[in-house]
This record gives C-alpha cells, sequence and structure tokens, in this order.
C-alpha cells in the first residue's frame, strides 16, 4: 500500500520531467520537397549566436543580398519564438530566385542538391549584404556600439592563408608569397587520410604548375600554406564527392575520417601566428588537465555545499592570467581565435551513395551541454536528444549519415 500511495506522485515528477525536457527543445524546418540540404545548413549556422545578433542589427537595402538577408533574419526570428515547426517558404523561394540552380526540377519535383554549395551561397550573400558584427564589450563588461560598416563574415568567419611558392626546376627563383582569405578548410580525403587533420594539412602541401619569369615556360611549384588568421569560427569540409564519368554521376567517397570534439588548429598556422597563440594556447591546456583532475573533489565540495572562497580567488587570478597571455594585437583582432583551440559545435551530415540522392540533416550541440540536438533526416521539423558518442559516430565507413561539414567555435577562455 505503501509503494501504491507514493506512484502517482512519482508518475507527476517522471511526466513534468518530460515535459520541461521536450520545452527545452527547438523546433525544426518542414521538408518542403528535398530541401533537407537547405535546412540542415541553416540549422548548422543558427547555432552562432552572434550571426543572428548581427542579422539583428542588419540596416535593411533593396539589393537581392539584402532581401535574402532580411528573410533568413526573420526566419531565425520566427524559429527562437516558435511554438511549432516553421515553414522556410519565403527564404527558399528567395533563394531560389537568387540561385536558380537550386529551382532545378524534374517531373517528379525539385531534385536534391549539394548542401555545401547551399552553405557558400548563403556565406557568400550575408558577405554582400556586409550584416554588422555583433555589438563588443569593453573590459569592464560593459556593452560598446561596433560600426555597421564592419563585416560579420569577414570578422568572425573567414580567416587568411599566407602561401609561399619555390619553383623546383630554378632554385634560384626568388620565393612568391601570396595572402587570400577563406571561409572553409577543405579535408582532401585518400587511402593515407584517417583523420581530419591530415586530410586538411594534405590539402596545404602541394605542388602546382604556372609560368616561371625565370625559366619563361610553366614549370613546378613547391606551395606550401600556412594559416596567417583564425576565424572565431572554423568551417571544415570533407571533400568526399568526386565526378564518376561512367555513370555521369557525382559519387561518395565513404572512408571513415575521424574528427575532434575539440581541434587544436596550431599546426595550420604561420610561424608568426604560432608564436602569437602558443603561449596563451598551453596555458590554457595546462588548466584543463588540472581541472579533470582536481574534478572529483569539486564535485564532493558541491555535494556537501562547501564555499570554497580560497578557490574562488584562485579563479579570478587564473582569469588575469589568461588575459595577459592573450596576444596585444590579436585581441584588437575582432572575431579572431586568440588560441587556436576549437570545439565542435555543429555537424551538416549525408546519407546515401552521391550527392544527387540520400538526404543532409544537421547536428547541433546543445547549449551549456555536451549533448546534441538531431533534426531528423526524413521530417526535418522532427527533433531528438542524442549523446556526444552518437556524434563520433559520424566519421564514416559506411551507409550510415557521414560528416560533410563541421563547424567549430573558438574555445573560451575565461
Amino acid at each position: 500500500m505503501e509503494a501504491s500511495a507514493i506512484e502517482p506522485k512519482d508518475m507527476l515528477d517522471k511526466t513534468q520531467a518530460k515535459f520541461k525536457f521536450v520545452l527545452e527543445l527547438p523546433f525544426g524546418l518542414q521538408n518542403l520537397g528535398n530541401t533537407g540540404y537547405m535546412n540542415s545548413t541553416l540549422q548548422c549556422l543558427r547555432v552562432i549566436p552572434e550571426l543572428q545578433e548581427s542579422l539583428n542589427r542588419f540596416t535593411s537595402g533593396s539589393s537581392v543580398a539584402d532581401k535574402l538577408t532580411i528573410s533568413l533574419r526573420d526566419l531565425y526570428n520566427n524559429l527562437n519564438q516558435a511554438t511549432e515547426s516553421v515553414v522556410p517558404l519565403h527564404f527558399l523561394q528567395l533563394f531560389r530566385s537568387v540561385f536558380p540552380q537550386f529551382a532545378q526540377n524534374t517531373a517528379d519535383g525539385f531534385i536534391q542538391q549539394d548542401a555545401e554549395e547551399c552553405w557558400t551561397q548563403i556565406i557568400s550573400i550575408l558577405k554582400q549584404a556586409n550584416i554588422p558584427i555583433p555589438s563588443q564589450h569593453s573590459s569592464d563588461g560593459e556593452k560598446v556600439s561596433s560600426s555597421t560598416d564592419e563585416s560579420f563574415i569577414d570578422h568572425y568567419m573567414t580567416g587568411e592563408f599566407t602561401s609561399t611558392l619555390k619553383c623546383l626546376e630554378a632554385p634560384e627563383e626568388g620565393e612568391i608569397v601570396i595572402k587570400e582569405n577563406f571561409t572553409k578548410l577543405n579535408c582532401h580525403i585518400s587511402i593515407l587520410v584517417n583523420y581530419v587533420q591530415h586530410g586538411i594539412m594534405m590539402g596545404l602541401d602541394e605542388k602546382i604548375e604556372k609560368n616561371s619569369p625565370t625559366l619563361r615556360r610553366m614549370a613546378i611549384y613547391d606551395k606550401t600554406t600556412r594559416i596567417s588568421r583564425l576565424p572565431s569560427y572554423l568551417t571544415v569540409q570533407f571533400v568526399r564527392f568526386f565526378w564518376k564519368s561512367d555513370r555521369r554521376v557525382k559519387s561518395k567517397i565513404l572512408r571513415k575520417v575521424k574528427f575532434p570534439m575539440e581541434l587544436d588548429a596550431t599546426d595550420f598556422c604561420t610561424d608568426e601566428l604560432k608564436n602569437k597563440i602558443l603561449p596563451l594556447k598551453n596555458r590554457l591546456q595546462e588548466l584543463e588537465k588540472e581541472r579533470k583532475g582536481s574534478k572529483e573533489s569539486t564535485q564532493f565540495a558541491v555535494n556537501n555545499n562547501v564555499q570554497d572562497t580560497v578557490t574562488d580567488s584562485k579563479n579570478n587570478e587564473i582569469v588575469e592570467e589568461i588575459k595577459k597571455l592573450i596576444d596585444p594585437e590579436l585581441n584588437k583582432d575582432i572575431g579572431a581565435n586568440v588560441s587556436g583551440l576549437y570545439e565542435l559545435c555543429a555537424v551538416l551530415t549525408h546519407i546515401g551513395r552521391s550527392a544527387e540522392s540520400g538526404n543532409y540533416i544537421g547536428w547541433v550541440r546543445k547549449e551549456n551541454s555536451e549533448d546534441w540536438i538531431q533534426y531528423d533526416h526524413y521530417d526535418d521539423d522532427k527533433v531528438s536528444i542524442v549523446s556526444q558518442e552518437d556524434i563520433l559516430k559520424l566519421d564514416g565507413g559506411g551507409d550510415w549519415h557521414i560528416a560533410y561539414m563541421l563547424l567549430y567555435r573558438s574555445k573560451k577562455i575565461a
């Protein structure tokens, strides 16, 4: 009798807990017929809070880029206030009118499109619209209004390459140094690539053919590329699709390529940038080891309501120490990564054997949690919670969902 008397309360508690859990889930975007490529891209980019703030600061204009940007802003605001799944019809119609290739269809309806191409076009539109950077904060925490002339994409999602070209056939020829911007890193896949870091490095060191002013003919050059600026948000694309001429289709490389939840980008950087970020990076990694080592004692203090003012004081000292290790030039560079360390915040996957078939879905890290949100691959408006272990299983090697695009954000330093 005593047990049965407790049962209703237990059931109520479980029901309330489940209801609270459901309320914490975001709402999805409805699939309008092979629009998973777009929905997954939008959900992945939505994980960037600074992007949403920048969109809300955007002053409307009359260009097509401005109109599409306004539509994206409104779509994100609708999602943030939604009580049910959202239909992205207006954005889709505008997007197809600006980029007609995404409006291709057959008698069976609109055809599947490439999510990477969609991602790239959305970033290019936001760059053209010149959405402003979010409001900045002074050292004492006060919000400072920033200029609307500074581009969010340029500051927060664009890095810089510095490439050095050496002619192998004319060693006496002087080196050529080229600087260029990038909005994503490519992970090239071969039988030698098992980790995303290896695939990225493969694309940074290559041999190219170009005209030699010394030899006055085409010659082979060693091209060594390194990153001279790291953005706050780093996009990585797995180069998984290739054109198969005999079947006239973009086939897919299914090879397993592991990717980390935390990425150290130092090895991709120029020596100059390494020297700027290493003191802070090394100290942050030391503190992470110390934190993991003291996790059990910290949990004991929490469980026993121990108020450790000494620990609070030490944490303040560490924060001040870390701030002093930030390179002054990088500290002035709004939207730059100052430590070289990143954490994974979104994954866009593809399931299927070719780019023209299968489906794309987005997997987004839940705010202040190690859990992730999965947007269902059959109905994009359905949402579920998955673990970090589930995300690590997206590395390929079979017919399950395989990571195609990764979005990393700068690790918090204080």
